[in-house]
């Protein structure tokens, strides 16, 4: 122990017993901060050895806590009451019965998102399904067409998959400039969870599909009755019909009892509330994908059909709503984030925290799957100095996450959908976070 640490000792424990309860807390305390300095991996914060959340017992330590049968479906603690989706009214359609509730990524851990937490985008609002009424209808160009229930659906061989789903407008809220400051409305249309189901393949094998048979339409049973058209390479791919998400059944507002899942591929494909396939020769051309989920470009024609959501990343820690603070210079801090493609796996991350003069690979760590988040990390040693942080992702496809005026040269500024840029934080010398749009 330095001199320092010697220093800081709280002198009347010398005059006291050391066996009492007080005594060892105290000396525990000491020790402990200590142990991290030398360890060199964050500066703690400086304690006393009279800091009472230490040497007293803790108020919840001095009586019976809830039964164990009081939640019989677990809660969040109290403590938590911010880790919350949320909508916005320019989000939403006035009523909040076709709107969008963003995800907290800034809380969330790993690449798995609670149930409770995944966003949800609805158009007619969020059905409740009878399960033992469900049927899914599966006609068209194919041999056997059938009705099935819930439970005949079920008897078919199942699965586990993660992936992650994006609504393909996730992003633009900040498109044309930093209309939020904050991470949530940024990038909160996406969440990524395992799901449990049946490949769709595995059911089409059993019915015999048609040789002429080239579209897929998808139609759920809610108010809006969302209908999109899905290529059949794709429905013989790895699309799955689904019931479960992260070991439990779907959440009403994923669709319960059973929606669609197409990996990688725009949110509003993954049908939710599934209650028909057909199976025809040409694409429907359905309301939404005709007035809605096109990009307009400058000619005025519209892009149609360009599914999978593209190679992306962003920096969840810091960002605005999870600040730097009480950081002193020469400290150690982690840039953390996520990246994702709907292309295949990332294969790499590149941070600059000079608004992209300079990049460094950072390591992704945790699980790498593909179309699934990935979680990237970097450590610096905290300057006191301004920083614009940036991330930019590859994929395995090849693809590069691309700078702003990158995107707006290949496509335009007018469409809202598939906005994949670099997205920058300012961090401040005090550690505060502000959004900003980072033009090379």
């Amino acid at each position: 122990m330095t001199k320092a640490n010697v220093d800081s000792l709280d002198l009347s424990l010398q005059s006291k017993k050391d066996n009492t309860r007080r005594n060892f807390f105290r000396k525990t305390v000491l020790y402990s901060a200590s142990a991290l300095a030398c360890a060199n991996i964050l500066r703690p914060v400086k304690l006393k050895a009279d800091d009472l959340a230490i040497t007293e017992q803790a108020k919840w330590g001095i009586k019976l806590g809830d039964k164990v049968d009081k939640y019989p479906y677990g809660i969040p603690s109290p403590y938590e009451h911010n880790n919350i989706r949320r909508v916005h009214d320019l989000l939403s359609s006035g009523d909040r019965y076709a709107t969008v509730s963003m995800s907290p990524l800034h809380e969330q851990e790993g690449i798995i998102t609670p149930n409770g937490l995944f966003f949800s985008r609805s158009h007619g609002g969020t059905a409740h399904i009878d399960p033992s009424k469900y049927r899914l209808m599966i006609h068209g160009l194919v041999k056997k067409p059938l009705v099935l229930t819930l439970d005949e659906l079920k008897r078919y061989p199942s699965e586990s998959k993660i992936y992650f789903i994006e609504c393909p407008a996730n992003g633009s809220t900040g498109w044309r400039g930093p209309q939020f400051n904050n991470l949530q409305f940024i990038k909160g249309m996406m969440s990524c969870a395992e799901w449990t189901g049946v490949r769709l393949k595995t059911i089409l094998d059993d019915l015999g599909l048609k040789a002429s048979a080239k579209w897929m339409l998808a139609e759920g049973s809610d108010n809006s009755e969302m209908a999109r058209t899905i290529p059949i390479e794709k429905a013989l791919d790895d699309a799955m019909i689904v019931w479960g998400q992260n070991g439990e059944a779907l959440r009403p507002e994923q669709g319960y009892p059973v929606r669609l899942l197409l990996p990688g591929w725009e949110g509003n494909l993954n049908v939710k509330w599934l209650k028909r396939l057909e199976f025809s020769k040409k694409p429907w051309h359905s309301k939404e994908e005709t007035s809605k989920y096109t990009m307009l470009q400058a000619n005025g024609k519209g892009i149609n059909f360009f599914w999978p959501m593209e190679v992306n990343s962003i920096i969840t820690s810091p960002c605005p709503e999870k600040p730097w603070k009480n950081l002193k210079k020469g400290d150690l801090v982690e840039i953390s984030g996520i990246a994702w493609s709907g292309r295949g796996t990332i294969k790499a991350v590149d941070i600059s925290l000079d608004g992209g003069k300079n990049w460094t690979e950072v390591s992704l760590k945790g699980l790498v799957l593909p179309k699934a988040w990935t979680r990237f990390s970097y450590i610096i040693k905290w300057d006191a100095k301004e920083k614009i942080i940036i991330s930019r992702a590859i994929d395995d496809s090849g693809h590069i996450q691309p700078s702003i005026d990158k995107l707006i040269q290949n496509v335009g500024v007018e469409g809202i959908y598939h906005r994949n840029p670099i997205v920058g934080w300012q961090v401040k010398s005090n550690g505060e976070v502000n959004n900003v749009h980072i033009r090379s």
